[in-house]
């Protein structure tokens, strides 16, 4: 009995809401047949083809190409030893150089020396630590 109560005042409630909703649309018409004032009912816009230019805007010039410079390096770290392996693929000479930062604050870390790669040329960069290796990388530099 209970569950039939609750249905109840529930249909109750939802008809009384639904109309609720409904009844001032109804309300808001006109009577005499003419359709609601809407965004549809405003005056056309009006342009002015004078103020069209000719010709569509000019486009920005591109960014400028990335110089081609500096040898591909490939780092490998096996132990307390550090290897680099580069090549210049580029018509440009370049001086790679191995820096290696040891992880014992004892340890001295090392800067190889400048060496150059030629064009198409390969070079094989090697250091050491007396322990572990933190880090190594290889910079680059124009002759």
């Amino acid at each position: 009995m209970r569950a039939r109560r609750s249905r109840a005042v529930s249909l109750l409630v939802t008809s009384v809401v639904l109309t609720g909703f409904l009844v001032p649309g109804a309300v808001a018409q006109p009577g005499d047949g003419d359709p609601a004032p809407g965004p549809e009912a405003v005056a056309p816009a009006v342009v002015d083809l004078a103020e069209i230019p000719a010709e569509p805007p000019v486009r920005p010039a591109p960014p400028a190409a990335r110089e081609l410079f500096g040898a591909d390096c490939d780092t490998e770290i096996e132990g307390s030893r550090v290897v680099a392996y580069c090549h210049n693929s580029y018509p440009e000479t370049d001086l790679v150089r191995l820096h290696v930062e040891c992880d014992r604050w004892w340890d001295v870390d090392g800067d190889g020396a400048a060496v150059a790669v030629g064009p198409a040329g390969r070079v094989e960069l090697t250091s050491r630590c007396w322990k572990e290796v933190r880090t190594a990388w290889v910079s680059h530099q124009r002759p």
